[in-house]
């Protein structure tokens, strides 16, 4: 960088020392170094040491090498016209400027005197560069002074605003707010992080309880303990109605039960065979055909509870004619039909099926009667149950879960019900199983029984236990206690020779059946030891010994299960 100020053409010279208290350069003149010399001016003025902005004194005449001093220059093209003063080049216009004759000072842009010299420096004013050593003849005092306040000067830069300076503070915001959406990111996928682990842990823990509540865990299921729950079956809340289907048409009946099981949250049509034995109040055996025919509902309801130990609520007699109309208020039925049913009213034979086999079939009223109760020749009454049990639960399906729904329907149907069960209780009931038969917890299971018409050990476990929750009751005050009786003599008649006993010993006879095979010896069981003087009681009444008395398995809906052997002797 060039730090000198050069005033003119061959003139003085200035060169830069420093800076006032008011940013502006302080300059200082420096001294020439080389001789002037002669030098040629094209516009005619003096050529040595010329100074063109030096207005002191008359300027001279230039002198012109090479040329007679006798002659006169040329005229330069510039000069005034008429004689008028000598040409200014920066037309100041100051009066005198160029005229010999002027005693007015001529102007000076820079502010120095006519009088052809440099403008005098003020006195005790000497130039220097602040942060530096002051003049020489500056007093000790006025150092040490300016040493300790340096003035205001020295830092300029810190009231002058600064671009750089606000960018530096931009910056730093900036990376401290991307810095803290980075923390905040971090925390948001902690946070999500832990919630999905939560959430993770609630369903494995609830799908752990589900399947501990189903009874569906490796090694948690029992025999005592049906599908559904945990709670013993014996302890299950379950609403139960028995309907019996009557076929105005060509007769017969089919009976099923109706489960609403409120502790596991399933339902359950339990189909009944016709020829299931049946024991009269007065301790006749009968069939569960024969006692719909005869009884009626109510006897045939308590016949029932004796035999498995349920709790009835109440009977539903729904007629052929009274079906069609249900399905048709419902909106038609689907089902997956296992054959093809004729038309029962049609004239001419061999014209086609009234319902078709297939899967989804669709069931008017009318179809759905005559698949209910149809039973091709050659087939167990078996299967003709498993089509109405099909028919009933696609009915359940399709009616409303909504009770006042249900019981609007149940009226509409225009039935005379059994004082035991009023509309409003069958259509509250109904809709409870409608709504279970939506969700798939719904199921239908034909109670097996053996060519007798009795029940097997396996049938007790299987259905009356586990699904009907029948179990040997503990017997109210007064009531007689329930004898289960199943022949191992070998001769028939001893059946009915040990039920006029019991009965007339104040028990309730129930059929057991006959057994498979031949015993030797009698044995008079008990599960609760509650029951061991009943067991005992019954022992003395058939002429058992008292050590055929033990505590073994007992049928659920007995309180005693006897197995006669040979050594039983009926009295004449």
């Amino acid at each position: 960088m060039n730090d000198r100020y050069d005033a003119g053409y061959g003139g003085d010279q200035y060169e830069l020392v420093g800076y006032d208290e008011y940013g502006r350069p302080v300059y200082r003149q420096v001294p020439t170094q080389q001789a002037p010399r002669e030098t040629y001016d094209a516009y005619g003025r003096q050529g040595h040491g010329y100074d063109p902005y030096a207005t002191g004194g008359q300027q001279q005449p230039p002198q012109y090498g090479g040329y007679d001093t006798g002659r006169q220059p040329p005229a330069s093209p510039y000069a005034p016209q008429g004689g008028q003063g000598s040409y200014d080049p920066y037309g100041s216009g100051a009066p005198g400027a160029g005229d010999p004759a002027s005693t007015t000072a001529p102007y000076d842009p820079y502010g120095r005197t006519g009088a052809g010299g440099q403008q005098p420096r003020p006195a005790g004013q000497t130039a220097y560069i602040p942060q530096q050593a002051g003049p020489a003849h500056e007093s000790a005092e006025r150092r040490e002074e300016r040493e300790r306040d340096p003035g205001t000067e020295q830092f300029a830069f810190v009231e002058e605003p600064d671009g750089d300076s606000e960018d530096v503070i931009d910056w730093l915001k900036f990376t401290e707010n991307r810095t803290e959406r980075r923390e905040e990111a971090r925390r948001r996928a902690r946070s999500r992080v832990v919630a999905l682990v939560v959430v993770l842990a609630l369903v494995a823990v609830g799908g752990v309880g589900y399947l501990w509540y189903a009874g569906k865990l490796p090694g948690l299921s029992s025999s005592g303990h049906t599908s559904g729950s945990t709670t013993p079956a014996a302890a299950q809340k379950r609403d139960v109605i028995v309907v019996h289907l009557h076929n105005t048409a060509k007769g017969g009946t089919a009976t099923a039960l109706l489960v609403d099981n409120t502790t596991t949250r399933r339902g359950t049509t339990v189909l009944l065979p016709n020829s299931l034995a049946l024991t009269g109040d007065d301790g006749t055996t009968t069939t569960l055909a024969k006692s719909v025919q005869d009884d009626g509902s109510s006897g045939t309801r308590d016949q029932l509870d004796s035999v498995l130990g349920t709790d009835i609520e109440g009977t539903w007699r729904l007629d052929t004619p009274y079906l069609q109309n249900l399905v048709d208020l419902v909106g038609n039925i689907d089902v997956d039909t296992n054959t093809d049913v004729p038309d029962p009213d049609a004239k001419k034979k061999g014209s086609g099926p009234l319902v078709h086999k297939g899967q989804g079939q669709t069931l008017s009223g009318k179809m759905a009667v005559a698949y209910a109760t149809y039973r091709a020749p050659g087939e167990s009454q078996n299967a003709q149950l498993e089509r109405f049990g099909q028919v009933m639960q696609g009915t359940l399906r399709k009616l409303s879960s909504d009770p006042q729904g249900a019981t609007t329907t149940v009226q509409t149907l225009a039935q005379i019900l059994d004082p035991s069960l009023t509309d409003k209780d069958l259509g509250t009931f109904l809709a409870k199983l409608a709504d279970l038969a939506k969700g798939g917890d719904y199921g239908t299971a034909v109670l097996p029984v053996q060519s007798d018409g009795t029940l097997s050990a396996q049938t007790s476990d299987s259905v009356v236990k586990q699904i009907l929750g029948g179990t040997a009751k503990s017997p109210e005050q007064g009531a007689a206690v329930r004898v289960s009786v199943q022949n191992a003599t070998g001769v028939k008649d001893n059946t009915e020779k040990a039920r006029v006993v019991l009965l007339n010993g104040g028990f309730t006879f129930l059929e057991g059946g006959t057994a498979p095979a031949v015993r030797t010896t009698s044995q008079v069981l008990y599960s609760d030891p509650k029951d061991k003087e009943n067991a005992t009681e019954a022992a003395k009444t058939l002429g058992l010994p008292a050590t055929a008395v033990t505590k073994g398995t007992v049928r659920s809906n007995a309180d005693v299960s006897v197995v006669l052997g040979q050594d039983y002797r009926p009295s004449s």
